[in-house]
């Protein structure tokens, strides 16, 4: 008799001890951060330029540098930054000001700040590193966020 207890009591903490759910089969989420440019001002002309969500999206990858354009923009007259493509990036973090610069390929773009709310990319071309310029633009962009499998 003792035998089949002891065969019971192994049994029923073999089976009560594993769960299906332990076990996560599912794959790892991918959180993508597209920026979507909204405005374009400045300038020598002193452009106002709104665009649509979805017309011109950046995307930086942080773990290559990398930063992904697509310009839909069809109107060459319009200032509208970037073209479509693939361009390195890197961001000085200025230790001795308040502002942070952001170089695309070889140049310096201009002073970039994300809003308190983490929600708008703002690139300040006025704002170099070696002091105030003149006559450039500013790029507002809004950001959504992508969530893949």
């Amino acid at each position: 008799m003792k035998y089949y207890l002891i065969i019971a009591c192994i049994s029923f903490l073999t089976l009560t001890n594993c769960s299906l759910g332990d076990v996560d089969n599912s794959e790892p989420q991918v959180i993508r951060v597209l920026w979507h440019l909204k405005n374009v001002s400045g300038g020598v002309a002193g452009v106002d330029n709104d665009f649509n969500s979805g017309v011109i999206v950046w995307e930086f990858k942080d773990a290559t540098s990398t930063l992904t354009v697509s310009n839909n923009n069809s109107n060459a007259a319009i200032e509208d930054g970037l073209n479509s493509g693939t361009y390195t990036y890197s961001i000085d973090d200025n230790s001795t000001g308040n502002d942070d610069y952001i170089s695309i390929g070889p140049n310096e773009f201009g002073s970039i700040a994300i809003t308190s709310n983490g929600n708008q990319l703002i690139i300040d071309q006025n704002k170099t590193s070696t002091g105030p310029a003149a006559d450039g633009y500013i790029y507002t962009f809004d950001k959504s966020i992508i969530v893949e499998n």
